[in-house]
C-alpha cells in the first residue's frame, strides 16, 4: 500500500507539472495588474485625457538588404484626445518623413466606435474599414484601460501558459475583446503588463508575435500609465511612441470629435475579419497607405492588362504592378505585389489571355514587401522563382514561414520551392521571345532586377523608376541608365513596377551618367 500511494504521489507531480506553467489564476493577474495602475477607482477617476508625445517609424520589409537592419522611416509628434466613456479618440499628427521621400505629413484621424474619418488639406474623409478596425484594435492594445476592461468582463479573460518574451518568460492571460485576443504579459515582481501580444499574419514573415512593450511607468491623477510605448513584430521595434506630457480630465471641445453626418455610415467598421493588420498599420507608418477595403485599388477601380506589346502584358490598376511575358512554353510574371490577392488575380488573367498555358516563372525584382507579398502564391502554382544576388536565403525563409493565422493556398498546400538566384546576368529564352535579366548597382537595395524583353524592346523596373509623368533625375534614375547603357539597351519602352510608362529617349537628362 505504500509503493502504491508513493506512485500515486509521482503521478499527482508528473500532471501538475504539465500543467500550464502560470504562477496565478487569470483573475489574480488581471486584479494585481490593476492594482499595480493604481487601482479600479483611479483608472476610472479619467475620464478625459490630453496626450502629447513623439514618435519613431521603422520598415522591416524596406531594408537595404534582405533581412537585414529595418529602415528608418521618419520621426513624428503627435496630440491624442480622448473622451473615455463615449469611446471616441482624437491624434493629431506632423510627420517628418524621410523615406520613401523626404516630406511633410499633417493630418488628424478622429475614430468612434462605429465610424472614423481622416482629416488633412484636402478637407475630412471616411476611413475605409480596415483603417477603422486596424486603429480600433491597436487603441485597445495601447490603452491603459485594458486590464480594467478585463478586470470588468472575466467571462472573456483565460488562462494561458507562460509565454517567452526575450529571454524572459512571464506569466500572462489571454483577454478576448471583440474580435480581438489580446495577450497580456506581467512583470513577476511590479505586477504590471509588460506587454500586450496579438499573434498577426504577415504576408512574408508569415505568423508572428506583434507586441506593444510598455515602460516608464508615472503617477497620472492617481493612475499609472505606461509613457513608453515599443511595439515590435517578431521582436523588430516598428514604431515607438514617447509620451512626453499627460494631462487628466481636462474640458475637450465637443467641435473636437464632431463628424458632420454624412460621414457617419461611410466606414464599414464590420471589416474586423480578414483584416490585413500588418500591412495597414506599417503602410500607414510607411505614408504609403491606400485607404482602402479593396486594398490594391480605390473604391471602384480594379486591374487590367494593358497589352505593350505581342506577349507583353502591363498589370495596372492597383498600387503596385506586374509584368507578363508570354512565352511558347509557358508566362513569366515580374513581381508579386502586396499579398496572395493580386498574384491571384495576375495567373488567373495570365491563364484566361494566354489558354493552356501556365505560369512556369515569377520573377522578383528585390525584396521589399509592397512588391514580394504574394510570391508564395506561385510557389504554389509550381513557378519557379527568380531573385537578385544575395536574397536566396531570404526567400527561402519566405516560403517555409508558416502562414497558420490566415492560411494561403501554399500553406494549405505545401510544396517545395525552385528558386534560382541572378548574380549578375541571366536569360529566358525560346524560340519565340528573350528576357535578359540584370542585376544592377542602386542606391534602393542590395540585390536588384531589371528584365528587358529583348524583341519588343521593353524594360521592367521597380521603384529606380515609377512613371508618373517627367522623370526626375536623381541617384536611382543614374543607376538605370548605367545599366542601360552597359547592357546596349537604347530606345526601349520603360514599364514601371509603379505607375506606366516612359520612352527611354525621352528620359535621357534623367538616365544619363554623373
Amino acid at each position: 500500500m505504500k509503493h502504491i500511494g508513493t506512485f500515486a504521489t509521482a503521478l499527482l507531480l508528473a500532471a501538475a507539472a504539465a500543467q500550464p506553467a502560470t504562477a496565478q489564476a487569470p483573475a489574480e493577474l488581471v486584479r494585481a495588474a490593476v492594482a499595480a495602475q493604481g487601482g479600479a477607482d483611479a483608472l476610472r477617476g479619467l475620464t478625459t485625457l490630453v496626450i502629447k508625445g513623439e514618435a519613431k517609424h521603422w520598415e522591416p520589409g524596406q531594408s537595404v538588404r534582405a533581412g537585414g537592419e529595418t529602415r528608418f522611416i521618419g520621426d513624428s509628434t503627435f496630440t491624442i484626445h480622448a473622451d473615455i466613456p463615449n469611446q471616441v479618440i482624437r491624434v493629431d499628427w506632423d510627420r517628418d518623413m524621410k523615406y520613401v521621400v523626404v516630406e511633410r505629413l499633417q493630418f488628424s484621424e478622429i475614430v468612434h466606435r462605429t465610424y472614423g474619418v481622416v482629416v488633412d488639406a484636402q478637407g475630412m474623409r471616411p476611413m475605409s474599414g480596415i483603417r477603422l478596425a486596424a486603429h480600433q484594435r491597436e487603441y485597445g492594445r495601447g490603452s491603459p484601460f485594458l486590464l480594467l476592461r478585463a478586470l470588468d468582463n472575466p467571462q472573456a479573460v483565460s488562462a494561458l501558459e507562460d509565454q517567452r518574451f526575450g529571454e524572459q518568460i512571464l506569466p500572462a492571460i489571454a483577454f478576448q475583446s471583440g474580435a480581438t485576443r489580446y495577450i497580456v504579459l506581467f512583470d513577476r515582481t511590479s505586477k504590471l503588463p509588460v506587454a500586450v501580444r496579438t499573434r498577426d499574419a504577415d504576408h512574408i514573415y508569415g505568423d508572428s508575435d506583434y507586441d506593444v512593450v510598455l515602460g516608464d511607468w508615472k503617477a497620472v491623477n492617481g493612475a499609472q500609465i505606461a509613457h513608453s510605448l515599443s511595439f515590435r513584430l517578431g521582436g523588430r521595434e516598428t514604431q515607438r511612441l514617447t509620451y512626453k506630457e499627460i494631462t487628466a480630465n481636462p474640458t475637450i471641445a465637443t467641435a473636437t470629435f464632431d463628424i458632420p453626418e454624412k460621414f457617419r455610415t461611410m466606414a464599414l467598421a464590420s471589416a474586423n475579419t480578414d483584416v490585413p493588420y500588418q500591412w495597414v498599420l506599417r503602410r500607414m507608418f510607411l505614408g504609403r497607405f491606400l485607404d482602402s477595403d479593396a486594398v490594391y485599388f480605390p473604391p471602384g477601380g480594379g486591374f487590367k492588362l494593358v497589352e505593350l506589346a505581342p506577349n507583353v502584358q502591363h498589370v495596372v490598376g492597383g498600387g503596385a504592378n506586374n509584368l507578363v511575358v508570354n512565352m511558347k512554353d509557358g508566362i513569366v510574371v515580374f513581381d508579386a505585389p502586396v499579398n496572395e490577392g493580386q498574384s491571384r488575380w495576375v495567373i488567373d488573367a495570365a491563364k484566361a489571355k494566354y489558354p493552356g498555358k501556365k505560369v512556369t516563372h515569377l520573377v522578383l525584382t528585390h525584396h521589399h514587401m509592397d512588391h514580394t507579398g504574394g510570391m508564395r502564391t506561385y510557389v504554389a502554382e509550381g513557378a519557379t522563382v527568380i531573385v537578385p544576388a544575395p536574397t536566396k536565403a531570404y526567400f527561402e525563409q519566405v516560403v517555409k514561414a508558416p502562414h497558420q493565422v490566415s492560411p494561403d493556398a501554399l500553406q494549405k498546400q505545401p510544396r517545395a520551392a525552385t528558386i534560382q538566384e541572378v548574380t549578375d546576368t541571366m536569360t529566358l529564352r525560346d524560340d519565340t521571345i528573350q528576357i535578359n535579366l540584370h542585376n544592377i548597382p542602386n542606391p534602393h537595395s542590395e540585390g536588384m532586377l531589371i528584365g528587358h524583353v529583348v524583341g519588343a524592346n521593353i524594360v521592367w523596373v521597380t521603384d529606380l523608376i515609377s512613371p508618373r509623368g517627367p522623370i526626375a533625375r536623381n541617384a536611382a534614375t543614374v543607376a538605370v541608365g548605367d545599366a542601360l547603357r552597359k547592357h546596349n539597351i537604347t530606345d526601349a519602352t520603360i514599364a514601371g513596377g509603379h505607375g506606366t510608362t516612359a520612352r527611354q529617349a525621352e528620359s535621357q537628362a534623367a538616365l544619363a551618367a554623373n
